[in-house]
């Protein structure tokens, strides 16, 4: 069922409610998603987008009942991920000879996830505009990047609509497709969530790419996102945002994050989150235990910090694979401009914090010198340590 956004653009993609996964299993999905096609129907009539081929039967199905497809004159491909062009296929079988427009980039991914090179693939780069029809024309801009190398946006003049693929999105489900009708809550930490675990290993080139589309100077009343809610209500309100998150952004927070065994590092954990309650009572603090909160929320709380202080127990003379695990994902996120303390326990070795340090120095935390270093369960002496890590934590942050 296609649903109208503005004179003769509709939506024809589809509301996934049950999605709870995402690029494999590393990113979690809790408010269901979208995968977001438009129709353009001027004189010339554009499909941009398709949707995941899971769905791809029912997306053409659905579409079908909306227009006859040999009256598409243009499909733009924005982005050869799958999730926005799985449904190209079984297009194209119906249409076969209907021009592609995509970058260079995106021509080598599609071929090379569908293996039909014989499609007819018309490359543009930024600047490159295409006429279709009653004064209005498409001009593409190419965010190399923002996610993939492929990626691209799409303006529709006269409309001033900017279809902008996976820049500005969220994974949420907003049957009412949105902002001002989305639930402004679950919007944000949906949208500040996407960003800190997809695109801020890219923040370099969001500024970069936010002010060439700011030098275009092209008015824009509509952001029509690939996933989540459209913005039309103060749709640069995300533009600012993504601004402000792309500079090495941070809020007067700080995260204890951990595991634990016998719950010895645990307790540390907790001392530690009540000591920064104590010392700066005005900063928002969060105790998460990685094995029992989401990863992706967790680096979310990260991103949002101005530090984070991390333990685990010594386990095979490193740490504990869960934590092993979480300090990879860490490093892929290259955020900035962070600080951090170590603590944990240990029985025999104690090379734990050792790894942690070195682990976080690598993902590009200043990490102080205090730390927290316990042989096996701590007594009441032992935690009364957190608070001169704190002490020395909350000093480096005054640098």
């Amino acid at each position: 069922m296609r649903k109208h956004i503005k004179n003769n653009v509709s939506w024809v993609g589809k509301i996934d409610w049950e999605l709870r996964e995402f690029h494999g299993s590393d990113y979690s999905v809790d408010k269901g998603s979208s995968q977001n096609s438009y129709l353009i129907e001027e004189e010339k009539t554009v499909l941009i987008d398709t949707v995941w081929q899971p769905h791809s039967s029912e997306f053409l199905d659905n579409l079908k009942t909306e227009i006859d497809l040999e009256k598409i004159d243009y499909i733009v491909a924005n982005h050869g991920e799958v999730d926005h062009a799985g449904a190209l296929v079984e297009i194209m079988k119906e249409i076969p000879d209907t021009p592609i427009y995509c970058t260079a980039n995106a021509k080598k991914s599609i071929i090379g996830q569908f293996h039909h090179p014989e499609w007819n693939y018309q490359v543009v780069k930024t600047g490159d505009s295409l006429d279709i029809g009653n004064g209005k024309k498409l001009i593409f801009v190419e965010m190399m990047m923002l996610h993939w190398p492929d990626s691209m946006a799409t303006y529709l003049t006269e409309d001033n609509i900017l279809f902008s693929n996976d820049a500005f999105g969220q994974h949420y489900a907003v049957s009412e497709l949105f902002n001002d009708k989305a639930d402004q809550c679950t919007l944000w930490e949906q949208a500040i969530k996407y960003y800190a675990n997809i695109l801020n290993p890219f923040s370099n080139f969001v500024t970069k790419k936010i002010d060439e589309i700011v030098e275009l100077n092209l008015p824009i009343d509509i952001i029509a996102t690939s996933h989540g809610a459209i913005w039309r209500d103060n749709p640069l309100q995300i533009v600012g945002k993504y601004a402000e998150w792309a500079d090495a952004y941070q809020e007067d927070q700080i995260t204890v994050v951990y595991d634990t065994m016998w719950n010895g590092t645990k307790s540390i954990a907790h001392e530690i989150g009540k000591e920064i309650e104590l010392q700066a009572p005005d900063t928002k603090v969060k105790v998460l235990s990685i094995p029992h909160v989401d990863k992706n929320d967790i680096m979310t709380e990260v991103f949002k910090s101005k530090a984070i202080v991390l333990g685990s127990p010594t386990y095979l003379n490193g740490v504990l694979a869960t934590v092993a695990k979480w300090l990879y994902f860490l490093k892929q996120l290259k955020f900035k401009n962070k600080k951090a303390a170590v603590f944990g326990t240990y029985g025999w070795s104690g090379e734990g914090n050792k790894v942690l340090r070195q682990s976080l120095e690598e993902s590009g935390f200043e990490v102080i010198d205090k730390e927290i270093k316990v042989n096996y369960n701590p007594e009441k002496e032992d935690l009364s340590e957190a608070k001169e890590l704190v002490s020395e934590l909350l000093k480096s942050l005054e640098k």
